[in-house]
């Protein structure tokens, strides 16, 4: 057991597997890869739908029909209904390469050079699937991508690496002609709107309208930047346009009424295009590309030139650095794709990438990969000045300045913080102090600057005596932190020292000698503790205000690459390159547990709720979440929560945060036959109000559960009751219907008559006909309502947990009527009648559940209503007065029991606070 469980990965949008595209009504949605588990998407607003499970291996093809989706990994086809898995097609003795959606078939060809058709899964999940049809290629035919031209009825045409391209029939497993080709191989080839004509995509970059009937090419294209076709797509609104996407990115579109390019897009993905798709019969371009990015283009201008319409995207390249922001709904990344970027951990659709001003880059003519700054290698960002200007500072690679960004707009600052001409060494490492006004930096010639980010002016230099030429260390500043009254400046560099400087005087202060250069420091403002990871992997803690040495940590076996304060300071996390994440316990001096992800890690950064934990990985584009167990198990169960010295071995968390075991205990859930279907959608109501949860020991009080509204509407109900009261007056109903037969009442409101003799609001109500039957059969028709008949059958028996679970389905409104029913209006009722003995058992009832310490604060809500409605009775009659006072007596004991309790918890956690300090 540890303290860290995988949730979920962030940042995973696509990877190079060509979508599938699939349209449902008036809405087309477009199912992508992220390596082995696959994602849904919405293309009106690119709104994430569904995600699928994990796979065991990286998914090669995508194929949908309706609610199905088949997705091919390893050796095998899996058939997915929306994100449950029902079926696996095994046919293949080698990897699966492609898919294609053929009517009611699915088409898929092996590496081994094997076409098996198969039938379209049903609603019968588990259902054994063989394939009706099977072809055979050549070994001189590698099958490269397939289609199906429209109007050619059980025909397919099948593209080869080696240039040629066959025309299939899959009903008589017949090859009928075969394509010479262009002597280039063959990348991609799609269906036009004019019949009997393909776009043909070759890896010389060329590309090939041909007409299939008289086997003559149309028109020939060049690829603008040469290079293999990756993908092709004809516009279907009629415009004759053709799209062509190839591996540099950037996407062609050309004319083919005037055969010449109409327009370029450049830069519309920073690798490969993948895949693009027009939309049916829309101006609208789909294109996904192996930079982890979905873009969706629209042509409405009347050049025919596309912008970018909307989009979803990621890190392209491993992201280096990494922190919360905020109250932990956020994470700011830096990546080595040379983007900066703010991921939401609540919704994937805030997830977005600061501008670094594309429009300017376009008016310099220039591409948006030369404009863009060098990857950030340290930043730093304070949320208490968003909203009045720059709130985070970055350090680029190679960069001798600072860069400023604004949250609240997304956009890059209009301060560039530049240090002294004299200090053109690169800008190392950086900080904000705790104010949100100025900004530190440290370079790697030694140097430490500090500068105003409302106006990006220098405001001085750190500078150590013993080191001279203006410097504060001797070799870079790789670590800078304040304290949270701007009264101190830690700085640390690689030549073994921190120092501990006056933040406005920017005067010494004083000297630690860590004994090793010094690679990362953090600190926690609110105990003033720095914890350093130096050369020789060893983390230390130092106290900054008596500037000495408390804590020493050994366990890490490589480079040290990051660390974090929790929220309290109790906790100390550090990463490495030997793909471990170790937490220490900073009160105890030792560690508590550690973990081997698999994957080295470059960052991590733990939510201010302590509840998540975020790392970053080499060769991993993505950003990885894992749940905080102590959350749910409070710090004093830390040394059972942990692993100690030993390292437990996890799997990294996955694109989706649902587990198989719960998806497979919904899948096993049994059904119901027919005939019992009406008789448990009666009672399910009552079912699911009677789960309860079980007392530990009788001397504790349990509660119910509960929503919180359910039970304290009884006691507000007067006050719910005056603010839900309608204000315009009750309109007169309307004229029933002639054919419903009625009865005269004095009101002048129609009373209706139904064929079984009860009113007509009680049709449909299932749950009081199965009641009032059940009455019935138990010889007692003197009883009004099932709520006595319970009274009076728990009072007999002395069990009232029937009773308990009936009142808990009842509304509050409901409650309140039955405790109203049994109100005397009489004043000489007789002291034996029937209604005084009600109230005596209800009485009986609340002091036997209120000594069971069970339902506690919904029996104290019962309890309050009650003694309001039926208060002056109780005092009128010498027996209820008896068993009310019996009732006051307990209550008073176990409140004062409660008190005591509260009091001796509250000196334990008093105690034990001041131990640990």
């Amino acid at each position: 057991m540890g303290i860290f469980e995988p949730y979920r990965a962030l940042g995973y949008v696509t990877d190079g597997t060509p979508f599938s595209l699939q349209r449902r009504g008036m809405e087309n949605f477009v199912t992508v890869s992220v390596g082995k588990a696959w994602q849904i998407y919405n293309c009106a607003n690119l709104a994430l739908v569904i995600v699928g499970p994990q796979l065991e291996k990286k998914i090669r093809a995508l194929a949908s029909l309706r609610d199905y989706t088949y997705v091919a990994t390893g050796h095998h086809i899996v058939v997915f209904k929306r994100a449950h898995q029902v079926a696996t097609l095994s046919g293949h003795s080698e990897k699966v390469m492609l898919l294609l959606q053929f009517g009611q078939h699915i088409l898929s060809i092996g590496a081994e050079g094997r076409l098996l058709v198969w039938p379209a899964c049903g609603s019968e999940s588990g259902a054994q699937v063989e394939p009706v049809g099977e072809l055979l290629f050549r070994n001189t035919f590698t099958p490269t991508c397939l289609m199906h031209p429209d109007t050619y009825l059980n025909k397919i045409l099948i593209g080869s690496e080696e240039g040629s391209l066959q025309l299939w029939n899959i009903s008589t497993c017949k090859m009928i002609y075969e394509f010479k080709g262009w002597g280039s191989a063959v990348r991609c080839c799609v269906s036009s709107p004019a019949l009997d004509t393909v776009g043909i995509g070759c890896s010389d970059g060329k590309i090939h309208v041909h007409n299939l009937r008289y086997d003559e090419t149309v028109v020939s294209f060049s690829h603008t930047t040469g290079g293999p076709i990756t993908s092709l797509s004809f516009r279907t609104d009629g415009q004759a346009f053709l799209a062509a996407g190839g591996i540099s990115g950037v996407i062609s579109i050309w004319n083919l009424e005037k055969r010449k390019l109409q327009a370029v897009i450049k830069g519309a993905h920073e690798s490969a295009v993948s895949s693009l798709q027009f939309l049916a019969n829309e101006p609208v371009l789909l294109s996904a590309g192996t930079d982890n990015s979905l873009k969706m283009w629209i042509f409405d201008t009347s050049d025919s030139e596309a912008r970018l319409l909307r989009f979803r995207s990621g890190h392209s390249a491993p992201p280096t650095c990494i922190r919360y922001y905020g109250n932990g709904g956020h994470i700011l990344s830096g990546g080595l794709d040379q983007s900066f970027r703010v991921f939401s951990t609540i919704q994937d659709q805030q997830s977005r990438e600061l501008s670094q001003g594309s429009k300017s880059a376009r008016k310099m003519k220039l591409k948006d990969g030369e404009f863009k700054l060098p990857p950030v290698v340290a930043f730093d960002a304070v949320e208490i000045r968003e909203r009045d200007w720059c709130n985070v500072v970055t350090c680029h690679m190679d960069e001798s300045v600072a860069y400023t960004w604004s949250l609240q707009n997304f956009v890059i600052g209009e301060h560039v913080l530049k240090p002294s001409p004299d200090n053109p060494a690169p800008v190392k490492s950086c900080a904000i102090s705790a104010c949100g006004t100025f900004a530190v930096l440290g370079t790697e010639a030694g140097w430490i600057e500090c500068f105003n980010l409302q106006s990006g002016i220098r405001r001085g230099t750190f500078e150590d005596p013993a080191v001279g030429e203006l410097r504060g260390h001797n070799g870079p500043v790789l670590g800078l932190t304040s304290d949270a009254t701007n009264s101190l400046l830690t700085s640390s560099g690689y030549d073994g020292f921190i120092k501990v400087w006056s933040f406005k005087g920017r005067e010494l202060k004083s000297i630690v000698s860590v004994g090793s250069p010094v690679l990362k420091m953090v600190t926690h403002q609110g105990n003033g503790l720095v914890a350093v990871a130096s050369d020789d992997r060893l983390l230390r803690l130092y106290d900054i205000v008596a500037a000495r040495l408390v804590r020493i940590f050994e366990g890490h076996t490589d480079r040290v690459t990051d660390l974090c304060f929790s929220e309290d300071g109790k906790l100390l996390l550090s990463a490495a390159m030997d793909a471990t994440v170790r937490v220490w316990d900073v009160v105890a001096a030792k560690q508590i547990d550690a973990m081997h992800v698999g994957t080295a890690v470059t960052a991590l950064s733990l939510s201010p709720g302590m509840d998540m934990l975020a790392t970053s990985h080499v060769n991993c584009n993505g950003i990885y979440t894992w749940a905080n167990r102590l959350l749910y198990s409070g710090f004093a169960d830390l040394v059972v929560q942990g692993s100690g010295k030993a390292v437990r071995d996890m799997s990294m968390p996955t694109v989706s945060a649902s587990k198989d075991g719960i998806i497979d205990e919904v899948e096993k859930m049994p059904e119901l036959p027919a005939e019992d279907i009406m008789t448990s959608a009666n009672d399910s109501h009552d079912e699911t109000i009677s789960v309860e949860s079980k007392q530990i020991t009788p001397n504790l009080i349990t509660l119910s559960m509960l929503p919180k509204p359910q039970w304290q509407g009884l006691i507000n109900l007067d006050t719910i009751k005056i603010r839900n009261k309608p204000i315009s007056a009750p309109k007169k109903p309307e004229r029933a219907p002639f054919f419903l037969p009625s009865l005269p009442s004095l009101s002048g409101k129609p009373e209706f008559v139904v064929a079984n003799g009860k009113e007509a609001g009680n049709i449909g109500n299932g749950t009081d006909n199965n009641v009032m039957s059940h009455i019935r059969r138990s010889g007692r028709d003197d009883f009004q309502t099932f709520f006595m008949h319970l009274l009076y059958e728990c009072n007999e028996n002395g069990d009232y947990s029937s009773l308990v679970v009936h009142i808990k389905s009842m509304s509050p409104s409901e409650v309140d009527a039955e405790f109203r029913v049994m109100e005397i209006v009489d004043d000489d009722i007789d002291s034996q009648s029937q209604e005084l003995q009600d109230i005596g058992m209800v009485l009986d009832f609340l002091l036997a559940e209120l000594k069971s310490n069970n339902n506690f604060e919904f029996i104290q809500a019962l309890m309050q209503l009650f003694l309001e409605i039926h208060a002056e009775t109780i005092l009128s009659q010498p027996f209820l007065q008896e068993k009310a006072a019996k009732l006051w007596l307990h209550q008073t004991t176990t409140w004062q029991r409660l008190d005591t309790m509260f009091q001796r918890a509250r000196s334990m956690i008093s105690f034990i606070s001041k131990t640990q300090l």
